[in-house]
């Protein structure tokens, strides 16, 4: 017996991964669901076993989002869907290698899916939700984006934009209704770090966490209210006091002159 729709749910990068479990959990929540990814075929595998699990809705929409023509059929669904209610930006690629070891190339790639796809893909849904009262967005970020030394750079980059830009959502958006949480994983058990050059059996054990416990945690804290959650911080007072020194940051950003430390002559 099924529960009653909670809306649907759009997951990019749902074939596998992180992306199939949010799947997963979202429908077990009441969620109907469309899956993006490039590979149709997991796609379809996927939807027939979740709905099959929780009988909800599971739609699949082949994309690569990459491909200009492609993203735009993904944000035509966002803006003229108005069942959607929940949009989670998963889809995304890294490395490890360094940045004069990489192909810059690649590095566009990156940018163009890590950042333009997710930040077009949350414009197309955004006044739709504004327009109904409601709704909520999960961008899957990393801890690179507050630590970019831990990895490629450009890769930690394009995290930091994903920290940022869902925290300017929260402060524009959450007196209309509307959720932002980014989501800030440590190393993960999937394919990425293979896909990245790196295969994760290639990490120390110690670091690194299962997806579904990952993404469970992530769950709990979108339940809590958090705006960022690092599913691995065991201290969240460390995080507190790390927004504490950034807001302090705020009155001493802009002024008039140079600050005296400078020795700068009037």
């Amino acid at each position: 017996m099924t529960t009653a729709s909670k809306g649907t749910a759009l997951i990019t990068g749902a074939s596998t991964g992180i992306g199939a479990i949010y799947a997963d959990r979202l429908a077990a929540r009441g969620y109907d669901l469309i899956l993006v990814a490039r590979n149709k075929d997991k796609l379809q595998a996927l939807a027939a076993q979740i709905s099959d699990k929780t009988g909800r809705s599971v739609e699949v929409l082949a994309a690569d989002l990459g491909d200009a023509a492609d993203l735009a059929r993904v944000e035509k669904v966002l803006r003229e869907d108005a069942s959607v209610t929940a949009l989670v930006n998963n889809a995304g690629i890294g490395t490890h290698t360094t940045l004069l070891e990489s192909d810059v190339e690649k590095m566009a790639a990156m940018v163009q899916l890590n950042v333009t796809a997710l930040m077009r893909l949350t414009y197309a849904v955004v006044p739709g939700f504004v327009a109904r009262g409601g709704g909520a967005v999960i961008n899957i970020a990393s801890i690179v984006a507050v630590a970019p030394e831990l990895l490629n750079g450009v890769y930690g980059g394009t995290k930091a934009f994903v920290q940022a830009f869902t925290t300017s959502l929260n402060h524009e958006l959450a007196d209309k209704g509307i959720r932002a949480q980014a989501v800030l994983p440590g190393a993960t058990r999937t394919d990425f770090w293979a896909l990245g050059g790196l295969p994760v059996e290639h990490l120390p054990t110690e670091i690194v966490m299962d997806a579904e416990d990952m993404v469970d945690a992530a769950l709990a804290g979108f339940d809590q209210g958090e705006i960022a959650t690092i599913p691995a911080l065991r201290d969240i007072e460390l995080w507190n006091a790390f927004e504490a020194a950034r807001a302090a940051l705020g009155p001493q950003l802009s002024a008039t002159r140079s600050a005296p430390r400078f020795g700068v002559a009037a």
